[in-house]
């Protein structure tokens, strides 16, 4: 399909110092355009596939966040900050305005930390798009194809502007969903909402004043990554509607001077990719690499949390282990490997599910990785602790990473023998895939963590086939008790 009004070669984003330069096309422009022209009848039925299993695994996780602590007290504070309205909170009798529904949502979705990501722009686009995808797409009664084009628009632009700045975001300290999401958030609800490719500028520079998620979390377990998502749904949102009513917004906010990649890459903006942003828009689909996790933990660990998986069945003693050797990509270390000696002993969920040392341990005592693993008996248990500790994490020179989040773990036992896996393309990625059969058994085990199993299977056979449906009466399907 033809994604602009321009040829693909003209449509490529430039960096100049020159807003007014000829023939320059902004990233903003770029991406408006595209937006504006994507019509559900161009999506393709391999397009329509892979959005309808992510969405369906995303509104899994949501219910089941319901499940952990950290769900209610979130909620309450959502609800005394923000407005009742009619918008769905999944899992939740309680509506809400749109935004702040979608600020509910992402953060139920996000929760756990078990949505999907995209290897190569290390961001979870789902959550980054869906939440403003289902609150405006409710509010203004689309068509469910509607929401599908507005959703993969959303998902093309969070995993371009990731991609683009090769782990930019993360190097300087910020959360990259918490980032990307603010602007696929906007170019979801202004396309749901009629908005034009020049509204769609403006929109998305009003939300680069408000895009910002810092890592901080990751010191102490904190639940804020939790929520930049779903604030970057409410963010993107609150710019549509700026920008439908007028309010003007700069036109270059990803690559003008002081813009996003200036501001928040600092000493990494020289490397951005500004480039391929725009390069293939509507011919070739990024989302399409998106991965959805078997494991609830980082998606950095998991080629190594596989390879332990695979070495279990083969360890009758824990006690014989002298030393696991965990080899890792080596941007992801200080995420998940670093500082070694509380990554350890996690204290909470959250530090558990970016500790390798304590992920790996686990999967070689317990021989699988699910929730279950993640509650106060697991993070508690002496055994898991004590081989946590063994736990020894190194660079792998041979990783696939950022295509795939590879893998290698050794287990060396006191009689001197070791043995070693290799995981160089992680489950869920790739020609490995999760297929129907397998979402569904996840979809299973997550929301089943909150609903009766007939609601589960009903659930399930509306939204892998949702047909010809409107986002409200599917939305309400959604909704608690």
């Amino acid at each position: 399909m033809t994604s602009n009004s321009t040829s693909n070669k003209d449509a490529r984003p430039t960096t100049t110092a020159d807003p007014h330069a000829k023939n320059e096309t902004v990233i903003a422009r770029a991406l408006a355009e595209f937006a504006c022209a994507l019509q559900p009848s161009a999506l393709t039925d391999e397009l329509r596939r892979k959005a309808t299993h992510h969405i369906t695994d995303a509104i899994g996780l949501a219910f089941a966040s319901h499940h952990f602590p950290f769900a209610a007290p979130a909620l309450r504070g959502f609800e005394a900050a923000g407005s009742r309205g009619d918008a769905t909170v999944i899992g939740s009798s309680q509506t809400l305005a749109p935004r702040d529904a979608a600020l509910a949502n992402g953060f139920l979705i996000h929760g756990l930390d078990f949505d999907d990501t995209h290897p190569l722009s290390i961001v979870h686009p789902t959550v980054a798009c869906l939440p403003a995808a289902l609150a405006i797409g409710e509010a203004v009664d689309a068509e469910w194809d509607e929401l599908l084009a507005a959703y993969v628009a959303g998902m093309e632009t969070a995993i371009r502007i990731g991609a683009a700045v090769k782990g930019g975001f993360h190097h300087a300290g910020f959360h990259a969903t918490g980032i990307v999401s603010h602007f696929s958030s906007t170019i979801v609800a202004g396309k749901l909402m009629g908005l034009d490719a020049a509204q769609l500028v403006a929109a998305q520079g009003i939300a680069a004043s408000t895009a910002a998620g810092v890592q901080v979390f990751l010191e102490e377990g904190a639940w804020t990554k939790r929520m930049h998502p779903g604030w970057g749904a409410l963010a993107g949102i609150t710019a549509a509607h700026l920008a439908q009513n007028g309010f003007a917004g700069p036109s270059r906010p990803y690559e003008g001077r002081f813009g996003l990649f200036d501001s928040h890459l600092q000493q990494h903006a020289g490397e951005v990719d500004a480039a391929s942003i725009g390069a293939g828009l509507g011919e070739h689909w990024a989302m399409l690499g998106t991965a959805i996790k078997p494991y609830p933990v980082c998606h950095f660990i998991h080629g190594c949390a596989e390879a332990a998986l695979l070495l279990q069945p083969g360890l009758s003693n824990a006690a014989g282990i002298d030393e696991v050797i965990c080899m890792l990509p080596a941007p992801t270390m200080p995420i998940v490997a670093e500082p070694a000696a509380s990554k350890m002993v996690p204290q909470s969920d959250y530090e558990a599910k970016f500790s390798a040392q304590f992920v790996v341990a686990t999967c070689l005592l317990r021989g699988r990785f699910g929730l279950a693993e993640l509650e106060a008996g697991g993070l508690a248990d002496p055994q898991i602790l004590q081989l946590a500790s063994k736990v020894r994490c190194i660079v792998d020179p041979d990783t696939e990473f950022p295509k795939y989040f590879s893998g290698r773990v050794t287990v060396r036992l006191i009689d001197g023998s070791e043995r070693t896996e290799h995981v160089p393309v992680n489950l869920g990625s790739g020609v490995r895939a999760l297929d129907e059969n397998a979402i569904a058994a996840k979809f299973r085990g997550t929301a089943g963590l909150r609903l009766s199993q007939d609601r589960v299977d009903a659930l399930l056979e509306v939204l892998l086939a949702p047909g010809r449906r409107k986002v409200r009466s599917l939305a309400r399907l959604l909704r608690g008790a």
